[in-house]
C-alpha cells in the first residue's frame, strides 16, 4: 500500500448571523502538507438547499461567484508570502468563515477532496432523488463538464447582461471566460420545456455583442446549449401527455435557428466535452 499523504483541511462555512452563530458548511479547502509549494484544492458545494433553508435571503450567486474568487487568490503565488488561511479570513466577511483547520491523511488529495465533501458539506441524498429536466439538467451538465476539465473555478459565472446592455435587464448568462480578444459564453436553454428562453437570448444578443465591444473592447462569442433533438422528440415519461414529435421538432428547430440567426452558436450538451477541453487550453491548464 503506498504512503498517505499528509495534508490538512479547512470547512468554509456559510454564517447568515454571526450573533447566533448558527452556520452550514458550503465547501472544503484541502492542501497537501507535504509539498509547501502545491497550490490547495478548494470545492464548494453543487446543492444550496441547506443555506436556503437556513438563509432564504441568501445570494446564491454571489456565494457561487466566491468560489471563482477564492480560487483565483490561490492560484496567486503572492497569496502564500502568508498562511492561506490568514489571506482567506482577511479578505471576506464574518458571513464567510473558516473553521480552524484539520489534519487528515490522504491516498490521493483529490479522492480525499470528494470524501470530505460527502462528510461534512454535501446534504445526505434520500433514495428517491428529483429528476432535474429541463434548463436545470443542461445547466448542471455544463458545470460538470467545465469542473471535470478543471475551469470552473476560472470561469465568470451568472454574467449580468445589464453591464452590456441596459440598466434594469435581468438576464444572468450562466458562464464565460475571455481568451485574448474574445469572451465566450455559455447559456443553458431548453428547447424542450422554454422556447421562449431561445428568443429572448436572440433578441439580446446584438445588444450583447455591442455592449461588449464598447465595456470590454471585445468581440463576443455566445454559446447556446441545448438537449439533443431526439431527448427532445423522444418517448414520454410515464404518466406525462403525449406531445406529436413533428410538433416538438418543429419547435425544436425553430429555437436552433432563431439563434444561429443572430450569430449565437448553438452547442449540445454532448457537445460540451469539447467545448471544456477547449476552454481548458486557451487557458492554459
Amino acid at each position: 500500500m503506498p504512503p498517505r499523504l499528509p495534508c490538512e483541511f479547512a470547512l468554509i462555512r456559510y454564517v447568515p448571523d454571526v450573533v447566533k452563530g448558527e452556520f452550514t458548511n458550503i465547501g472544503v479547502l484541502l492542501r497537501d502538507v507535504s509539498n509547501g509549494a502545491t497550490t490547495p484544492l478548494l470545492r464548494f458545494t453543487r446543492d444550496w438547499s441547506r443555506v436556503r433553508c437556513m438563509d432564504p435571503d441568501a445570494d446564491l450567486a454571489l456565494l457561487e461567484s466566491l468560489e471563482g474568487e477564492i480560487a483565483a487568490r490561490l492560484a496567486d503565488p503572492a497569496s502564500l508570502t502568508k498562511p492561506i488561511l490568514d489571506v482567506l479570513a482577511d479578505s471576506f466577511s464574518n458571513s464567510i468563515q473558516l473553521s480552524e483547520p484539520r489534519a487528515t491523511l490522504a491516498e490521493s488529495v483529490a479522492a480525499e477532496l470528494d470524501l470530505l465533501m460527502q462528510l461534512y458539506v454535501e446534504p445526505i441524498k434520500v433514495k428517491r432523488e428529483t429528476r432535474r429536466t429541463g434548463r436545470a439538467a443542461i445547466a448542471a451538465r455544463m458545470r460538470s463538464e467545465f469542473e471535470r476539465a478543471g475551469v470552473w473555478p476560472l470561469m465568470r459565472k451568472r454574467i449580468a447582461a445589464a453591464t452590456y446592455t441596459q440598466p434594469g435587464d435581468p438576464m444572468k448568462l450562466d458562464c464565460g471566460y475571455r481568451p485574448n480578444g474574445v469572451i465566450r459564453i455559455f447559456h443553458a436553454v431548453s428547447l424542450e420545456s422554454d422556447t421562449e428562453a431561445a428568443k429572448v437570448l436572440a433578441w439580446s444578443a446584438p445588444r450583447l455583442r455591442e455592449g461588449i465591444r464598447r465595456v470590454e473592447f471585445a468581440e463576443l462569442d455566445l454559446a447556446a446549449v441545448v438537449e439533443p433533438l431526439r431527448s427532445v422528440t423522444g418517448k414520454q415519461e410515464p404518466g406525462e401527455p403525449a406531445e406529436p414529435e413533428p410538433e416538438a421538432a418543429e419547435r425544436y428547430q425553430f429555437g436552433v435557428s432563431t439563434m444561429e440567426a443572430q450569430q449565437i452558436r448553438v452547442l449540445t450538451t454532448a457537445d460540451l466535452a469539447r467545448a471544456a477541453e477547449t476552454a481548458r487550453r486557451e487557458l492554459r491548464l
